[in-house]
């Protein structure tokens, strides 16, 4: 934590078999201990992290839905950890800590809320957005003086990769960067896919398919990226949601698993006790079951 000039001070770590107490300062503590003791999390850096924050922002939102106050708690907790996880890291570098992310969250609240802390009076919500607005303007200026100027691509929708992707595309289309119709973004999406495979052929293959162990994996990692892309692309071409048509593929890849698993219960069998081949033949009846429902 900062002490009073200003130095970062990494958290010492707990000793011994620490106690839940509810206090912020303890579970600085615990994940100070986490990352001097345990493999997992020294192994961890800020940019690994990012899918678990991600991910866990996703169970934070299901949970509140589901309205359970124990799994809302306990998601609420998940993502405070990458908090926690995060600063104790940004500390360790003597970038910051958990005192200064507080401290810049309390200056931006009341930065943004001068209808509550001065003595401006905005009437309704709607007039409050327009002010949080005009305020964020003002902010981007002091950024800007700060040698971070704003790009014309910088108001991306913050979500998920495709989400990101989508709205990517979506400003750089209104820009005129873009294909006229669907047929580019098709072809993009067929030179992208002959990138990747052109990257995997160029490593050794295998009875089975390729062998990635003697791979350039970031390499491969980027042109699969690219694929994603480009087949995002052609979703926005269509008019279409590229998460919404994803989730629903994974709405149907677990109904149709899940059938899979309630015909093998159903005959005293468990999905370690089948085959590939087995599963398969319950695969095309889920998909038969659903023609039919």
């Amino acid at each position: 934590m900062n002490t009073p000039d200003n130095k970062i001070t990494v958290p010492v770590p707990v000793q011994g078999t620490p106690e839940a107490t509810g206090q912020l300062d303890d579970l600085l503590a615990l994940m100070a201990r986490l990352r001097r003791d345990c493999p997992w999390d020294q192994k961890q850096t800020n940019h690994s992290l990012i899918p678990y924050a991600i991910e866990e922002a996703y169970e934070l939102g299901e949970a509140v839905q589901g309205d359970d106050d124990e799994d809302i708690k306990g998601e609420l907790g998940d993502v405070l950890l990458q908090v926690v996880f995060h600063c104790q890291m940004y500390a360790e570098q003597g970038r910051f800590d958990m005192n200064d992310v507080i401290t810049t969250l309390q200056e931006k609240l009341i930065r943004r809320h001068p209808h509550v802390f001065e003595a401006e009076t905005l009437t309704d919500d709607a007039a409050v957005k327009v002010r949080w607005d005009e305020i964020k303007a003002e902010e981007q200026q002091t950024r800007e003086a700060r040698g971070k100027p704003k790009r014309r691509l910088d108001n991306t929708k913050a979500g998920s990769a495709l989400m990101q992707a989508q709205d990517v595309q979506k400003q750089a289309s209104k820009l005129g960067f873009d294909w006229e119709g669907v047929s580019g973004a098709f072809d993009k999406l067929d030179e992208e896919i002959a990138e990747l495979k052109h990257e995997l052929t160029d490593n050794s293959t295998t009875a089975v398919g390729y062998d990635i162990s003697k791979a350039n994996i970031r390499e491969i990692e980027k042109e699969l990226g690219d694929c994603m892309f480009a087949l995002v692309n052609v979703a926005r071409k269509l008019n279409l949601d590229a998460e919404t048509a994803t989730l629903t593929c994974v709405h149907k890849f677990k109904s149709r698993f899940g059938y899979i698993e309630e015909q093998l219960a159903l005959a005293s069998k468990q999905l370690e006790d089948s085959d590939l081949t087995g599963m398969e033949a319950l695969w095309e009846q889920a998909k038969q079951h659903e023609r039919s429902s």
